[in-house]
Order: C-alpha cells, then structure tokens, then sequence
C-alpha cells in the first residue's frame, strides 16, 4: 500500500485545479483518471467565457492545466477508481487487485457523461455519424442534413449552432414544449433550414459503414424513417458514482449530496465539480470547486 497526503478521483478541471493547489502547497498528489484528462470540456471547440482568456479550446486548456500539474510532480495513474472506503483506502480497476493506495483525505471530482439513448446503432455508430458533441464535430457535415434530438439548452444551442453548417437541421423532442430557453427558441423558429419533430423519439439508428437514417417514433407508436447523416445526441448529462455510496450520500440523479459543497457524510472526503449537487455546471464553477476542496483538505487532514 502506498500512502499519499491527496488521492484525487478525476482529472478533470475540478480535480486537476484541486491538485495544483495542493502540489503548490508541497503536499503528496496521486490523479486517478479512468480516461483522459480535461474532462466535458476536452469536447469544447471553444471556450469564450472564462474570466481572462478571450478564446481556447477546451483540448488546449486541458493540456495546459495538465502539464501543469505534471510539471509540479503529480502522480496521475489511468485506472478506474472501483471502491473508496471509509480508512481513505481507494481500489481500482488494477489488474494486481492487491495493490492499494491510501490517503489522508480524499476528493471525488469524477464529473459527469454524456447521457445514451440506449438505442441500437448507437454505439456501432459513435463516430461514424453518432455525436454528443455538435461544436466537435458539426464541421464534418457541412452542406447535409443532419437530426438533434434533446429539449434543453445544450440541444438547442446545437440546433443554432448547426444552422449555419448543415443544410437541414431536424430537432426531435420526446415532448411538445422545450426545457431550454425562449431565446434560443424564437431563434430557432425563425430560420428556414430548422425543422421540430415533436412528441417523438429516435428509436433505431441504421447505415453500414456509417449513419445513413434513423427511425423516429411518435407518441402514437408510430414509426418513421428518416435520412440524415449524423445524429447529435444532447439528451443530459449524468454522473456515476454508483461505486461511492458506502462514503457518499447520492440524490435521485446520482449526484454527491454536500450540505456546503465541499464536505461529504465521511471526514475528509470531500466533493468538487460537476458530481455534486449544485446549481451551475461551468468551467469557471469546476475549477472554484478543486480549489475550495483541496485548500480544505489540507487545512483539514492534519488536525
């Protein structure tokens, strides 16, 4: 077993913030990342609303806060984290199952995903025309037809956002009345090239080599097909923290439950980011989270 001053789960923003603030503080870090680091915003094309920097990519701010980190000797280990107990003891995914890493205090900072439709073709056609991530890959269907199905904010501001690209944008909705906001809305409504198909569900994603169409179901059970080229998925987000509820408390969503954003029901395990419980989901509220955790971690670890 080795031991370590802070075991962060995530390399995210929040989690990658956490660390440069205890690195700085000359404290030892061990990352857990079960992908790659940076996170939701790794699939920002551009990031214009962060306090002093005009415009990056989210894959550049991601290198950048993590060769940071590195640079400070943070340990980071590409392993899924698949138990924390109530001692800082954190298992993984490690193939030599016997090896352990221990910690004075502990961050979650997992984050969230992208949530599925959990339809068939959709994973057969992840990057073949299936995306989650319009800014991301929108560019590769200029001049086509394209489907975007999701009622909220994300989902719309794809559809504007894809208006300027694609000839034909479809708008699939499972209701008749949109979560996002009205301004998006009436800019929608007023462009020529936006079609809504509301009150109906794609249930079956088709092609060979790559999207060809999809079948859209109506609330009458009704099934239609119809020919785009790529679908962008923008349904929600949820977290996975399944595997943390022995030392967490989790609301209906899944979501680490943290009566002031920093604590758990455990000492010294702590929650930043987009797992928790909160009222804004930003880059800029990420990156406040990790510090805040971390600061308090090690202001809190050696009483």
């Amino acid at each position: 077993m080795t031991d370590y001053d802070l075991i962060i789960v995530g390399a995210g923003p929040a989690g990658l913030t956490a660390a440069l603030y205890a690195l700085r503080a000359n404290k030892k870090v061990l990352i857990f990342e079960a992908k790659a680091p940076g996170g939701q915003i790794l699939l920002a094309s551009k990031v214009e609303n962060y306090p002093g920097i005009d415009c990056i990519s989210g894959a550049d701010f991601s290198n950048n806060l993590y060769n940071q980190v590195v640079k400070l000797g943070a340990e980071i280990k590409f392993e899924t984290v698949i138990r924390i107990d109530e001692n800082k003891t954190v298992y993984t995914n490690n193939p030599e199952n016997d090896i352990t890493y221990k910690a004075k205090a502990i961050i979650i900072a997992t984050g969230v995903e992208n949530r599925k439709l959990e339809i068939e073709g959709e994973k057969e056609f992840l990057g073949k025309g299936v995306s989650y991530c319009a800014t991301c890959d929108g560019n590769f269907y200029k001049g086509k037809e394209i489907a975007i199905v999701g009622g909220g904010n994300t989902a719309l501001e794809d559809a504007v956002y894809m208006s300027n690209i694609a000839s034909k944008v479809y708008l699939i909705h499972r209701r008749d009345t949109f979560r996002g906001e009205d301004m998006y809305l009436k800019e929608l409504k007023a462009m020529d090239n936006v079609e809504f198909i509301l009150n109906s569900t794609v249930s079956k994603i088709n092609g060979t080599d790559k999207l060809e169409s999809i079948d859209i179901t109506n609330n009458n059970e009704e099934t239609s097909n119809l020919k785009v080229s790529a679908l962008f998925i923008a349904v929600g987000q949820s977290p996975k923290n399944e595997m943390f509820n022995n030392v967490v408390d989790l609301n209906e969503q899944g979501y680490i439950i943290s009566e002031d954003g920093v604590h758990t029901k455990t000492p010294l395990i702590y929650v930043a980011g987009d797992v928790r419980v909160k009222g804004l989901r930003q880059l800029t509220t990420a990156v406040s989270d990790g510090s805040i955790a971390a600061t308090v971690a090690m202001r809190e670890m050696n009483k």
